[in-house]
């Protein structure tokens, strides 16, 4: 912990969030790769806090799981929503009562939210050592929002005033309440306490403890965020697809500034927890999603989705989607082939025009050109895999493995029929059927015998084009009968 790392954050998630109008709650909404309450947790652990904790609510054995499903994080639990104030003494309460030092109290609904912008709230809170700070905001337009108004000598807040309560003057004020604070944990903790639900919705209020405690002759100050969008709160369906625009530009303006080239800003996305390499290309019309990794050199796009997939350095993939897969160094997919979870290409390998790999591990060099399917199988080094093969790796009830030596050459339109194996350096022939095991240095043929049956169209199809094409040709057959 630095000396600036709050002792706890408390983010707020227990609301329903009805704007939304969906069966999923609010806060596991997602953008760029990260639920909205997913977002603000990654920002609050960029502070190294002593404590964590989330408060849910309304679904909140969802929320709950769906926050343990990565690192486990501590929840307190709001039976009732009885307000911001009401949910914050949960979160204290979890944590045993009173906490020592800095309490930074988060909205789960602020997916902009950054870790830096975070850091200077609580570097503001220590040095200008206030009860509270508030994180505010300057912003174009500040209708509906509520004003910031400041001690002209010495520029402390002397209060927050809603827009509806405002003055002409205070309304003229750009500084903006996100709603967002630091505390000083042990009077937060008293003055939770004192906080009357004497008002219009019956509930706490969290901004009462600022005059409660400006009162009592303590220091509430602001820290001024860096930029006003990074307080947006999200309500409905519009709000999370701006939220996610920015959080997508912002992601991207990262990625370029590291070195990675992006074609075309607007039609690209771009996960959080994507990483990269300088050098890196990523054409149009791409999506970069989950843990994907794109090394140094590699390209992607146009049109691709990159899924939970590490693109090896100096590997292409064109117009294709690859979902959990290893794409390795100087390897190539695509045009449209289809990297299905648990595929791995080894170096300089390819897969190709029209070719789905499930589940598959293909070795250096290896070829799957095009119009093929590989599900289950290992194939060695320096093979090349014929057009139209299927490797048949179902047999309605269980899957079953197929192998493949190094240095083979199948056939075009080869069946492999699970389970088989093909040992080094084997032939097979074009249209086989291949069920069983091939010897390594064999040429396996697995088809039935060519028949020529002539003058069967005449015979059979009397008068149709195809009768009437046979006997104007001039070619002469020579098949057998």
């Amino acid at each position: 912990m630095s000396a600036t790392s709050p002792a706890a954050v408390v983010v707020l998630a227990a609301g329903e969030g009805t704007r939304m109008k969906s069966k999923t709650p609010k806060v596991l909404h997602e953008i760029s790769g990260r639920s909205l309450v997913g977002h603000v947790v990654a920002a609050a652990r960029e502070l190294d806090p002593q404590h964590l904790v989330v408060v849910v609510g309304h679904a909140s054995e969802q929320v709950t799981a769906h926050l343990n499903a990565g690192d486990a994080v501590r929840t307190a639990f709001q039976a009732e929503q009885n307000g911001t104030g009401h949910a914050v003494r949960m979160g204290l309460e979890e944590l045993g009562g009173n906490v020592d030092g800095t309490v930074i109290v988060v909205c789960g609904d602020t997916p902009l939210l950054s870790g830096e912008t975070l850091g200077a709230l609580a570097a503001t809170h220590a040095a200008d050592a206030n009860a509270v700070t508030v994180l505010s905001a300057e912003v174009p337009d500040s209708t509906g929002y509520g004003r910031i108004v400041r001690d002209a000598a010495t520029g402390a807040v002397t209060e927050i005033v809603e827009h509806k309560d405002a003055t002409d003057e205070q309304r003229a004020i750009r500084e903006i309440n996100s709603g967002v604070f630091a505390f000083d944990g042990q009077l937060l903790g008293d003055a939770l306490g004192k906080v009357r639900t004497d008002n219009s919705q019956g509930e706490e209020y969290l901004t009462d403890v600022l005059s409660i405690l400006r009162e009592a002759g303590h220091r509430v100050g602001a820290s001024v965020a860096g930029d006003h969008r990074e307080i947006l709160g999200i309500n409905n369906r519009l709000q999370l697809a701006e939220a996610r625009r920015l959080l997508n530009e912002r992601l991207l303006e990262r990625a370029m500034l590291a070195g990675v080239t992006v074609v075309d800003p607007s039609s690209t996305l771009i996960d959080a927890t994507v990483t990269y390499e300088r050098d890196a290309v990523v054409h149009p019309g791409t999506q970069l999603l989950g843990t994907t990794h794109l090394a140094e050199d590699s390209e992607v796009g146009p049109n691709s989705r990159i899924e939970n997939t590490v693109v090896g350095a100096g590997a292409r993939v064109d117009n294709s989607v690859t979902l959990s897969a290893e794409v390795g160094p100087g390897a190539s997919v695509g045009p449209y082939a289809y990297l299905r979870p648990g595929t791995r290409l080894g170096t300089k390998a390819k897969a190709g025009t029209f070719v789905e790999l499930k589940k598959t591990v293909v070795g250096e060099g290896t070829k799957v050109p095009h119009l093929s399917y590989v599900g289950d199988a290992t194939i060695g080094d320096h093979t090349n895999i014929g057009a139209a093969s299927v490797f048949v790796n179902y047999d309605g009830v269980a899957k079953h493995h197929t192998t493949i030596g190094s240095h083979c050459r199948t056939g075009a339109d080869n069946m492999f029929v699970a389970p088989v194996t093909v040992g080094d350096g084997v032939y097979t022939a074009a249209g086989s059927v291949i069920t069983k095991d091939v010897p390594a240095g064999s040429l396996a043929v697995a088809r039935g015998q060519q028949r020529n049956i002539e003058g069967w169209v005449a015979r059979k199809r009397p008068g149709s084009a195809a009768a009437q094409a046979a006997q104007a040709s001039p070619q002469e057959t020579d098949g057998q009968s």
